[in-house]
């Protein structure tokens, strides 16, 4: 079932279905703002979030788009050259996560598709027609279905690469309990000058206990699906990153802000951060054309 409702005194969408239920903000970035399964947090939303600084709150799922994390000119942060070497500014993880989204309206009571297009304020920091849709919907067994449609309403090819940000509800005391089977290609890190540091992975098996694992790339995962599993209960989640007509996920990268803080995010991206100069990840879309990148999250246990 899918509602209007007010969420923190802020409009959303319900959607319940089965023991499950999430909540998005079309208004705010058309973030998922939490996902319970029979009232227990799996993606989380803090009860004291400040809406005024929706940016700075640690929860939900921020979509961003058109790059992802930061970018660097020169040195500079929060900027970009083109390749005419026209040096824009672009805020960190890009301008949708909060932005206004449209909400086209979907039949299906389980699914929800938001739009955001081009205007005077996207063209002066990302100089390109485009139609971004996020389709959300609940699905039966306990899993989240995500899908990014890119398209290029322009005339020249549009550089982009998405991401998601999911903040999960694990507490900091946890964290040495649970596994991600992730197997990739490379280990990475993002320099202070924004280029990319690559290690040979020394393990597939990661525990979210170690720190090494913090603000870390894990580049083009070598299995369709990477499975987060607690250790002494049956908790798990499971993405599945391999869908047909789905561009490749380039990296999985695993992150949290400090020792004691009860969220562990863990986001499948499309291209690596600075990806515009260097080129890892960036993806462009054909004038007319449209691309899609499916996620689907299947809890199990929670």
């Amino acid at each position: 079932m899918k509602k209007p409702v007010l969420f923190q005194n802020q409009p959303a969408v319900e959607i319940s279905r089965d023991s499950s239920r999430i909540v998005v903000a079309p208004e705010h970035g058309a973030r998922l703002l939490r996902w319970e399964q029979e009232g227990r947090e799996i993606v989380r939303w803090p009860d004291d979030a400040d809406w005024s600084r929706i940016l700075k709150v640690r929860g939900g799922d921020p979509v961003l788009f058109p790059f992802i994390a930061r970018h660097f000119v020169d040195g500079k942060p929060e900027l970009w050259r083109n390749d005419k070497g026209v040096v824009r500014p672009m805020p960190q993880h890009g301008f949708a996560r909060d932005a206004r989204f449209a909400v086209i309206d979907e039949a299906d009571p389980c699914s929800l598709r938001m739009r955001l297009t081009d205007s005077p304020d996207t063209r002066a920091v990302y100089p390109f027609a485009f139609r971004f849709d996020v389709v959300i919907e609940l699905l039966a067994a306990s899993s989240l279905f995500i899908r990014f449609e890119t398209t290029n309403t322009g005339s020249e090819p549009l550089p982009y690469y998405a991401g998601h940000h999911f903040y999960l509800a694990i507490p900091h005391t946890e964290r040495g309990q649970w596994t991600l089977d992730l197997p990739c290609a490379a280990w990475g890190w993002q320099n202070p000058d924004g280029s990319i540091r690559h290690e040979k992975p020394g393990k597939n098996i990661l525990s979210l206990g170690d720190p090494a694992l913090i603000d870390r790339f894990q580049i083009q995962p070598q299995k369709n699906t990477i499975l987060l599993r607690h250790e002494n209960s049956s908790r798990s989640l499971a993405f599945e990153l391999d869908h047909p007509g789905s561009v490749p996920w380039y990296a999985v990268t695993t992150w949290t802000e400090s020792p004691t803080a009860d969220f562990y995010c863990v986001e499948p991206w499309l291209g690596l951060p600075n990806a515009i100069h260097h080129g890892e990840g960036l993806r462009h879309v054909a004038p007319g054309e449209t691309e899609t990148a499916t996620c689907v999250v299947k809890a199990g246990g929670w």
